[in-house]
């Protein structure tokens, strides 16, 4: 009992984790230290951004324009400065676009969260039977018994770490993303380049979205966690019936793991970057 106590232990503090994770923002999480050097790396890279930004435009006004003369029209001047104030604009105001396209995101999350009525996730705890069960067993048969919970308990402490795993990876996306944009920001100079930053802007948008997919999957398992593993047959050997009740927990915390792990392929495909 000791074993899955603290196996379930643990899993509920990763789930807290978890839903107190989503609700962040990258400003706020861990106190603001990250993000404070992610905003010095974006700076300093803007220098190189707008020397990409020259290049990705004079590639452009070179491919469009089939002599210096086209480039003498109006039309043809007035589109190409056009398209680098924008370009411009966009490296230098990278980060409030970026978080703009957070805070979106967070807003549905949000939204999720107080139309589903949950506040916290639900904590998963060993039933009233389970424990009378687990307490009768006598020495001899306490033998297997505790093989099995041992097992059970390991694979739990596993599906909590991948489970928390994925959620501080979202971050490290977000992190890395806003730290290289004024790189792939500047393509937007260039109509042939211009591809680039969009496939960047829905990357990012994708990373954001993750947020509401995991939040989804924490509703789902909320609902599996109102009704817990049904205890069997009491006339079964109770080694039987504690290896029936892991085996069923140990499914629906793989439906909620799953769900999560695959948030990041399913907003991809969702918006069609494969």
């Amino acid at each position: 009992m000791d074993n899955l106590n603290s196996a379930l232990t643990t899993w509920n503090n990763k789930l807290a984790e978890l839903w107190t994770l989503i609700s962040t923002s990258p400003e706020s999480f861990k106190g603001g230290g990250v993000w404070e050097v992610i905003q010095n790396i974006n700076g300093a890279l803007q220098a190189v951004g707008y020397g990409l930004l020259v290049l990705f435009f004079a590639a452009d006004v070179v491919k469009t324009c089939g002599s210096f003369a086209e480039l003498k029209k109006s039309e043809m001047a007035f589109r190409c400065f056009v398209r680098f104030v924008l370009a411009q604009a966009a490296i230098g105001h990278g980060m409030e676009l970026m978080m703009a396209l957070f805070n979106i995101a967070q807003g549905m999350v949000t939204t999720i969260m107080s139309s589903s009525g949950l506040t916290a996730v639900s904590a998963t705890t060993l039933p009233d039977e389970m424990v009378t069960t687990i307490e009768s067993v006598g020495f001899i048969d306490s033998i297997p018994l505790w093989a099995i919970t041992l097992l059970g308990s390991l694979f739990i402490w596993v599906l909590s770490l991948v489970m928390i795993l994925t959620v501080y990876s979202r971050f490290f996306k977000l992190y890395m993303a806003t730290a290289i944009a004024p790189i792939p920001l500047a393509s937007f100079a260039g109509q042939p380049s211009s591809s680039i930053g969009v496939a960047f802007l829905k990357s990012y948008a994708a990373i954001c979205l993750e947020g509401c997919v995991i939040v989804l999957a924490c509703v789902i398992f909320s609902a599996f966690a109102s009704s817990p593993p049904a205890i069997t047959d009491s006339t079964l050997a109770p080694a039987t019936i504690v290896w029936n009740y892991i085996g069923e927990l140990i499914f629906n915390m793989l439906v909620l793991v799953g769900a999560i792990k695959m948030s990041d392929r399913l907003i991809r495909e969702l918006m069609g970057l494969g």
